[in-house]
């Protein structure tokens, strides 16, 4: 093996795809009461996290990765002489990147060999998930340790996610409004159009409308390859829902006709991570350019 890829639970890929291409994957924690947090994935599934927030109107806490679960995780590959990726969401909207480089400074006093490159992505949830499997994908076409790390920083300035919500109370509630402060006019029944780049979420625009917002949803898309005058097949691009998978399936072949995008998108489910703020209902777009293209 020439690295071992390792991801905290934001990037949302599915439990199979992490076994099957031997991605190690940290969890988050949730809580519906504040007092008992469950391991992401492991201990609380995506379903159930959804269900509960529906059903029982309750509000999700999310708790980051501990230093021990990084440090844990460290020590088998450093004792296997295996250098370590470690990609983790961004540092604005979380602290698992500094629970993993303290876990990386405890375990190098006693082990100072061991190699671990802790990467702050600035980005999240499914558009982390593709550029994990980018990371994978490398590590499959024999790209050096040196060359991906290279690459993973070269590319993460070009992802972007694109997303419209059900409602603004998630975000108010853990407080991730921020700079959507201006957008709050959620009684009016107002979609947000809302855009994550370089780790922050910034207002895109406003509609009256869910239907409406997906189809401005398409036109930012559009509107962003020929502002960056670059073709959408050469990035890697997902789709992702909290809980309305047909939605989804059904905004997935209008983007793929919008881009004109031959080859089939897939779609992803956002989980606890980013959901606990989202809510149940977001949709919306990532995408990031492809590690082989210049």
């Amino acid at each position: 093996m020439l690295y071992q890829i390792i991801s905290d639970s934001s990037c949302d890929l599915p439990m199979d795809y992490a076994k099957e291409n031997n991605l190690e994957i940290i969890p988050f924690y949730v809580s519906f009461d504040g007092e008992n947090y469950y391991k992401e994935g492991i201990e609380v599934e995506h379903e159930e996290f959804y269900h509960r927030m529906i059903t029982d109107h309750v509000y999700p806490k999310s708790s980051l990765p501990s230093i021990d679960d990084y440090l844990k995780v460290f020590k088998k590959y450093a004792a296997e002489n295996i250098p370590v990726i470690c990609i983790c969401i961004t540092t604005k909207f979380s602290g698992s990147y500094q629970s993993a480089i303290t876990a990386k400074e405890i375990l190098t006093e006693t082990c100072p060999d061991a190699r671990i490159t802790v990467i702050d992505s600035n980005i999240n949830t499914v558009l982390q998930g593709i550029y994990v499997r980018e990371a994978v994908r490398m590590l499959k076409d024999g790209i050096s340790y040196e060359a991906a790390i290279e690459h993973l920083e070269r590319i993460k300035s070009t992802g972007r996610i694109l997303f419209t919500i059900g409602s603004m109370d998630y975000l108010k509630k853990g407080g991730r409004i921020g700079k959507l402060l201006t957008l709050a006019g959620d009684t009016l029944g107002i979609k947000p159009l809302i855009i994550l780049k370089e780790g922050e979420i910034y207002p895109a625009g406003i509609t009256r409308s869910r239907k409406k917002a997906k189809v401005k949803l398409l036109e930012l898309a559009k509107e962003h390859f020929l502002k960056v005058k670059e073709n959408p097949e050469d990035y890697e691009i997902v789709v992702g829902t909290g809980i309305d998978m047909e939605e989804a399936e059904e905004f997935k072949r209008d983007l793929e006709k919008a881009l004109g995008r031959e080859i089939p998108l897939p779609v992803a489910r956002i989980g606890v991570t980013i959901g606990t703020h989202t809510g149940p209902h977001p949709i919306g777009l990532g995408l990031i350019k492809k590690y082989d293209i210049n």
